[in-house]
């Protein structure tokens, strides 16, 4: 079961990070269109993002969250992952926003915004790709004791908290 949910979630991945590779492209072709095509721009890109890339969002967060409690991979380096996924989730819900403004009549993305997206979710990639790839151990000895334990926080204000 765990084999097929980890091709689940790996094919989800694949066809999320796609497709936002892809928006970037399609927004800054918004410029260069009148209102015909860009009608024409505008209903693929909706379906990109409402038909595929979304759903396969979905999946993959999903089939992740219950791979994360099946396997207890309750680590330092998949918590920097989960990071580095919700930067992902992040940039699709931008992608979101953009679909509903940049179709507008006055609507415009400039070229170096598409590189700038294309990049920062490239790096993104990366990072989640070496995290999964190496499973680097991560030393948290320079994080103070009370963010390393359960309750820590409540610990932490009671000794800064003036007693009455």
């Amino acid at each position: 079961m765990i084999a097929w949910l980890k091709a689940i979630h790996i094919l989800a991945l694949i066809v999320w990070c796609a497709g936002l590779l892809v928006l970037p492209g399609l927004f800054a072709q918004r410029s260069r269109l009148d209102a015909g095509p860009a009608v024409e721009l505008n209903r693929l890109t909706r379906t990109l993002y409402i038909a595929v890339t979304s759903p396969a969002a979905f999946v993959a967060v999903v089939a992740g969250t219950i791979l994360l409690f099946l396997r207890e991979a309750f680590t330092t380096w998949m918590m920097l992952k989960l990071f580095a996924v919700g930067l992902l989730v992040i940039f699709h819900m931008r992608a979101g926003y953009l679909i509903l403004n940049l179709f507008e009549p006055e609507g415009n993305y400039a070229p170096w915004r598409r590189w700038v997206m294309t990049t920062a979710t490239l790096a993104v990639i990366g990072v989640i790709l070496v995290l999964i790839l190496t499973k680097p151990p991560i030393d948290l000895a320079f994080v103070p004791p009370w963010m390393r334990e359960p309750g820590g926080l409540h610990s932490f204000v009671d000794t800064i908290r003036p007693t009455p």
